[in-house]
């Protein structure tokens, strides 16, 4: 049985069926790490992680409907599998959840929560072209036009990864008492980070 708070949550994302950088909506399917890889790497880069509802068909005219998972599909969605499926494509590793609530109908959804990155971001580890997967990328959800998720294409996205990335660690630094550098240090590692991912991303 699905907790009412659970179906409140999910009736507050479908009331509006609207994707979003922290939204994406997937008709029923079954599981296959190298279709969701991309989702779950720029997801993880984007601020407060995101979900992936499964179970809303997107109709010709770009509305979503609902239609719930397939018990055949949801079956095929197991979290340890899952787990290390997706290690081979994220350096780090994505943490993520999922469950299957249903809505004030009674459908049921496949609901994928993903965390953002703890510390650095998340980058791709293995190339699958056909899938629009590169070796060292790094993926966001791009909001420059429809909200897809790609490799970072612009300096806002980027420079909004590299500062949660400082944000992260100068927490961190902080909790074992390191001393904090200068502003001047800061722009000076800003720059320095900034070129080595734009090498790696064949930028430079």
């Amino acid at each position: 049985m699905t907790d009412s708070s659970e179906t409140d949550i999910l009736e507050n994302f479908l009331e509006g069926a609207v994707e979003t950088p922290q939204i994406d909506f997937k008709a029923s399917c079954p599981w296959e790490s190298g279709s969701f890889a991309k989702d779950f790497l720029a997801m993880s880069n984007t601020i407060d992680g995101g979900r992936i509802i499964i179970g809303v068909t997107e109709e010709e005219d770009g509305s979503f409907v609902r239609e719930g998972i397939t018990s055949e599909d949801k079956r095929t969605f197991k979290i340890d599998t899952m787990k290390d499926q997706l290690a081979k494509y994220a350096d780090p590793f994505v943490e993520f959840s999922i469950s299957f609530p249903k809505d004030s109908r009674g459908l049921e959804y496949c609901v994928i929560r993903i965390e953002p990155f703890k510390e650095v971001p998340v980058i791709c580890k293995i190339p699958d072209t056909t899938r629009g997967l590169y070796a060292g990328g790094i993926y966001y959800r791009n909001r420059n036009k429809r909200v897809e998720s790609a490799l970072v294409s612009n300096s806002y996205d980027m420079r909004d990864i590299i500062e949660r990335a400082m944000l992260k660690m100068r927490h961190k630094a902080k909790l074992i008492g390191y001393i904090m550098p200068t502003a001047t240090d800061d722009e000076i590692f800003m720059k320095a980070l900034e070129s080595r991912l734009k090498i790696e991303r064949g930028e430079l």
